[in-house]
């Protein structure tokens, strides 16, 4: 077990998925919150879903601020056999998700700011690591109780399992700051031209401590366990590798039949204290060179501690354009293409014992290119929006698989898969406000979201699950110029099952869960 696989290469962008795309964050008001879809909106939030839409506010300034507190759960319950327990919890706590917008009207003509975490914006916290902290120590544990009955004679003690203190938090926030012009065309239709600034930065701080080697008397420091170990296992590696060479060497000359059983007596005694009896000298030569190997993978196991401060940041800008037509007065239809956005992300780590983030370095982290549509219709009563958008998520390549990378980066790097896309991410959503009362309004929607993602995408530090999301809020006009709009949404995914090879283990299986509950209010104000 190298320092590499210890912690793996598990450090990724640790991006809160809240409604979007697999980096963009699409929760930008708390209209958004309470109906789900706007991508044809004409209110102060058309900013960011409809820009080519903002000509239909009124000539003057318009103003409004949001905050939403975001409270996410990402489970990952793993299969694999040797852990302790295979259930961590992941849990993302988002206090103050702030957005802004400013847009001044005059005639024909808009000019438009937007402010807000266009990814990221949250903080993952797994107080008890994640699996692929841990695999490596588990079979470094199993390892060890496999090999006990030879240390047995020696006076060590014979490993009962491992326990170590591990920990991960990872935060990423990548700032959108949007400034854009629309212009009216004529009374039915409108063109929007923008750019959206991205100025990134994630933050990943995580730990292994405290390695222990468990034994029936009391847990021992790993590194001591190992020390007290070695000279053990150098003299047992020694017996195998010449015991491996010589039988193959006269397997090879016709001395003895591989498929005929042992008979070397001093042979018969080494593997009968292994627990090995009846074994063919092929097998033998098979069971030694696995063992010695075996071995020789503990006696040179990293356990010492291990700690990765770092931060990576970097910067990236989205050009985009919309169009907003309006057949008749009380319709309005949307459409908004963001291209894709090219950032390269810098390292600036302060610890890094891992060497996985070599200070200085670079890494890329582009965004997929977004096209929204959107109809919507209004009247006194009713207000209803149908909204779909698209994301390109084949358009960026993700990387290796964390999982694959972790188990096979030293053993086979062919079976490292790519993380894949089947298929474009899409999101469908209906969202209906009834106008109650002149100054208020409450208003229910619903959306069905699915990335398009492969099984060999998903990991325990990267998953994404198709999901249903619900959501409902008032809008109440406080002045005539004053407005309040209050939200609040809950997300349900679908559980993802997916499988892993592992080359000592075999076939294993992790199901990774997720569900949000999103709280949001806003104030607007127009400025006449």
């Amino acid at each position: 077990m190298k320092r590499h696989s210890l912690f793996a290469v598990l450090f990724m962008l640790a991006s809160l998925v809240n409604a979007g795309g697999l980096l963009t964050n699409t929760n930008q008001s708390a209209q958004y919150i309470r109906m789900l879809s706007r991508n044809a909106s004409t209110d102060i939030d058309a900013v960011y879903f409809n820009p080519a839409g903002i000509i239909k506010l009124g000539d003057g300034w318009h103003f409004a601020a949001y905050s939403q507190t975001i409270l996410q759960k990402k489970p990952v319950d793993s299969a694999f056999p040797l852990l302790n327990d295979g259930y961590y919890d992941g849990v993302v706590n988002i206090p103050v998700f702030p957005t802004a917008f400013a847009v001044y009207k005059m005639d024909k003509w808009a000019v438009s700011l937007g402010v807000g975490p266009s990814a990221g914006g949250g903080s993952a916290v797994y107080e008890n690591g994640l699996p692929s902290f841990e695999i490596p120590l588990a079979k470094l544990g199993y390892g060890l109780q496999n090999v006990a009955p030879m240390l047995a004679p020696f006076q060590i003690p014979a490993a009962t399992g491992y326990n170590a203190d591990l920990s991960f938090e990872g935060s990423s926030v990548f700032w959108g700051i949007q400034l854009g012009a629309t212009y009216a065309v004529s009374e039915y239709f409108s063109v929007y031209g923008g750019v959206r600034l991205l100025p990134a930065k994630n933050t990943y701080y995580g730990t292994i401590k405290d390695i222990q080697i468990n034994t029936a008397d009391q847990p021992i420091d790993a590194e001591v366990y190992l020390v007290l170990a070695k000279p053990v296992f150098d003299q047992t590696i020694a017996l195998l590798d010449n015991s491996s060479q010589g039988l193959q060497a006269a397997i090879e000359g016709g001395l003895v039949e591989g498929s005929a059983p042992v008979s070397n007596p001093q042979l018969i005694a080494v593997l009968g204290s292994m627990g090995q009896t009846g074994l063919t000298n092929q097998q033998a030569v098979g069971f030694m060179n696995a063992t010695s190997n075996s071995l020789k993978t503990i006696n040179n196991a990293d356990v010492a501690d291990k700690k990765v401060d770092t931060q990576q940041t970097g910067f990236g800008y989205t050009p985009m354009v919309g169009i907003n037509i309006s057949p008749v007065e009380n319709i309005d239809i949307a459409l908004k293409y963001e291209m894709k956005t090219s950032m390269t992300l810098t390292n600036n780590t302060t610890v890094d014992d891992i060497g996985l983030f070599p200070d200085g370095s670079t890494s890329q982290n582009d965004i997929p290119a977004l096209l929204a549509a959107g109809i919507g219709f209004r009247s006194d009563l009713i207000e209803a929006q149908l909204s779909y958008n698209m994301y390109f998520n084949k358009g960026v390549g993700w990387g290796p698989n964390t999982r694959d990378l972790s188990i096979w980066k030293d053993r086979d790097p062919s079976q490292i898969r790519t993380r894949e896309i089947e298929k474009n991410g899409m999101e469908v959503a209906l969202g209906l406000q009834f106008n109650v009362h002149k100054n208020f309004a409450f208003s229910v929607g619903g959306m069905y979201g699915d990335q398009g993602i492969a099984e060999s995408y998903q990991s325990d530090f990267s998953f994404s699950n198709p999901s249903v999301t619900g959501g409902a809020g008032i809008e109440w006009k406080i002045t005539r110029a004053l407005t309040l709009d209050a939200g609040i949404s809950n997300t349900f995914y679908q559980d993802q099952t997916v499988t892993f090879d592992d080359p000592d283990i075999g076939l294993y299986t992790e199901t990774y869960s997720k569900s949000t509950l999103n709280l949001a209010v806003g104030l607007s104000y127009r400025i006449f």
